[in-house]
């Protein structure tokens, strides 16, 4: 009896060392594609998670990673099926929720046929509503269905007067969070004064969030104002000091301001060195719009061509080089 007690308990010791190797390895695994990931390797992270996934298929984190590489190269149908998965495997999870919203939401933007488009559209209100529901300090998830509410019609679920009681319970929560929300739901009425006021107090209420911290900066870009940009930059990088995206918006801020203009393209080309080519990040192609805009500051133009022909080459769509280039070939 002894020695059959001695060996079980040295296999269940053997298969305990296996199981912990296995789930290092998976680990490992969810390690390469994180680094992938981060480095704008969506391909080399789809393939290692896939790989991943069939070693582990209840793992809901693979699908949610294979969800967001899937939207960074705009492949939808895939990204729903792998954040489909990931809510079936966690069911009361909001992030989970949260980004199958996304994923039907980017669907439902480049969808031609109306019906298409509403049937999605409502499903991505739901998910959203869901992923609020089962986490109300979500904030990313309160702010895309507040958004949703405020820009979607009623006939997909959407009406400003249903986002009003979820403002209210965010500005409880986080001032920061809830000045955007009012902010940002006013910009999609192209009431541009009152998000003018409210990004302003947003930014003044030490906003954690760099994303809310740099969506504001983009709306100071369309806008071409050069101070709220300096605060942008300011707010973001003591948010997290890490991002590069405050390089950018305080370059753009100089390049406006016309000063320091050696400073903002020392801050150009190191964003364009460091920065993801991520959704929510600026692109290199608009990196080099503004060194073409700053060139033009400098009355170097042909500086400034070469800037924007860089920039049409890597997005021929980039409508600062369009119309600067057009500028210059007319002078």
């Amino acid at each position: 009896m002894v020695r059959r007690a001695k060996l079980t308990f040295t296999a269940l010791l053997l298969a305990g060392m296996c199981f912990a190797a296995a789930t290092v390895k998976h680990d490992e695994d969810l390690d390469e594609a994180r680094r992938a990931f981060e480095a704008s390797d969506y391909t080399k992270a789809i393939q290692v998670l896939q790989a991943a996934a069939a070693k582990e298929p209840t793992n809901g984190d693979i699908q949610l990673l294979l969800t967001k590489s899937y939207l960074e190269l705009q492949e939808h149908d895939a990204a729903i099926r792998s954040a489909e998965k990931a809510v079936s495997l966690g069911q009361q999870n909001s992030i989970y929720h949260e980004w199958l919203g996304r994923a039907y939401g980017e669907k439902a933007d480049h969808a031609a046929w109306p019906p298409t488009k509403i049937s999605l559209a409502k499903k991505t209100g739901r998910e959203f509503e869901t992923a609020v529901q089962l986490d109300g300090k979500n904030f990313s998830a309160r702010q895309a269905l507040i958004e949703f509410d405020c820009s979607a019609p009623g006939i997909v679920g959407g009406g400003e007067d249903k986002a009003e009681p979820h403002i209210k319970e965010l500005m409880e929560l986080d001032a920061a969070e809830g000045h955007y929300a009012i902010g940002n739901c006013r910009r999609q009425k192209k009431d541009f004064a009152v998000a003018d006021e409210e990004f302003t107090k947003a930014l003044e209420s030490r906003p954690k969030s760099p994303e809310l911290i740099y969506d504001i900066g983009d709306f100071a870009v369309k806008r071409e104002q050069p101070e709220r940009l300096m605060a942008v930059a300011e707010a973001g990088e003591h948010a997290a000091p890490n991002d590069p995206r405050g390089k950018f918006y305080r370059a753009v801020g100089l390049v406006l301001q016309k000063e320091k203009l050696e400073e903002a393209e020392r801050l150009l080309r190191e964003y364009g060195k460091r920065a993801p080519k991520r959704n929510g990040y600026p692109s290199p192609a608009t990196a080099h719009a503004w060194l073409g805009r700053l060139y033009e500051s400098k009355n170097d133009l042909a500086g400034a061509k070469e800037e924007f022909e860089n920039a049409l080459r890597l997005d021929p769509r980039n409508k600062i080089a369009q119309e600067e280039l057009k500028k210059i070939k007319k002078g």
